[in-house]
């Protein structure tokens, strides 16, 4: 308990592991677990039942583990926030806990549970980022300043969102991912895409970044064919060139990826069109 400054205030029944260190004026709830190795450097405040894994980082004016901003659900008592080991998290970062409305809307296998959301492991949430209630954001991913995700949106990992992005509730990014700054998302972005833009437009794949996660130039040049074929294409039309190529790749992991992530993006397309007929 020695690593606790006294002014910070830890209520009783926190679970703290020794090696962590409490700054000054911190505020830390009955329910808050926190790791080994973590330091909340000063005025952070854990709310609720949130979970901080080994070695987390996090920088004065965070708030962890806040009630979602959805009416009727901003209160309650088991929602939960989970946020994994190493990530670095700045100045006045807000994350927030889930509600009942949590299960995956795409039924893309993701292991959701209502009332939770999970933030990876090795992020960095730059000054002012924000994760609405219900997220699920990956491994490895960076969000730069003020970039904000709204609820049950899906992050891949080793995704990057732009400075001051914004990602609408329910979309989902896919896998290395790069969001320019300033970009509004309003719908799903395919796997090593990349969208920029006001109301943002996919412009390719992240090249640059692929390359530098350590993929071979044969991989890179795969996926551009298949992409170029996806999307540029004149042949048929954009449904049944994604049906043809579930075969024409079939045997490519990675162009299987966005292949599959555009489909399960076509049908919750046609969900949402047909609830909205009846």
């Amino acid at each position: 308990m020695s690593n606790i400054h006294p002014s910070a205030v830890v209520e009783d029944g926190a679970q703290i592991a020794a090696t962590a260190k409490i700054g000054p004026f911190c505020y830390i709830s009955s329910k808050a677990k926190i790791g080994e190795n973590v330091q909340l450097i000063s005025n952070v405040n854990i709310l609720g039942d949130t979970t901080i894994g080994e070695g987390t980082i996090v920088f004065p004016g965070a708030v962890l583990g806040g009630g979602p901003q959805d009416h009727g659900n901003e209160f309650l008592p088991d929602a939960r926030l989970v946020i994994g080991k190493r990530n670095v998290i700045r100045e006045n970062v807000t994350m927030h806990a889930g509600t009942p409305k949590g299960q995956n809307p795409l039924g893309d296998g993701t292991p959701v549970e209502n009332m939770v959301t999970y933030v990876g492991d090795d992020g960095m949430f730059m000054v002012n980022s924000h994760i609405a209630h219900d997220c699920v954001v990956g491994n490895n991913v960076i969000m730069t300043n003020n970039a904000v995700i709204g609820g049950h949106v899906r992050v891949g990992d080793g995704a990057i969102l732009g400075g001051n992005c914004a990602v609408h509730q329910f979309c989902r990014i896919g896998r290395k991912a790069m969001i320019g700054g300033l970009t509004g998302v309003d719908r799903d972005v395919i796997p090593f895409g990349i969208v920029t833009g006001d109301r943002g437009h996919l412009r390719g794949l992240n090249l640059v970044g692929l390359r530098r996660s350590g993929f071979a130039p044969d991989v890179v040049k795969s996926i551009s064919k298949a992409y170029m074929y996806i999307f540029k294409s004149d042949e048929d039309n954009f449904e049944i060139r994604l049906q043809k190529a579930h075969e024409k790749y079939k045997d490519n992991a990675m162009v299987m990826e966005i292949v599959e992530f555009l489909t399960l993006s076509e049908q919750g397309r046609r969900k949402a069109m047909k609830a909205a007929q009846d």
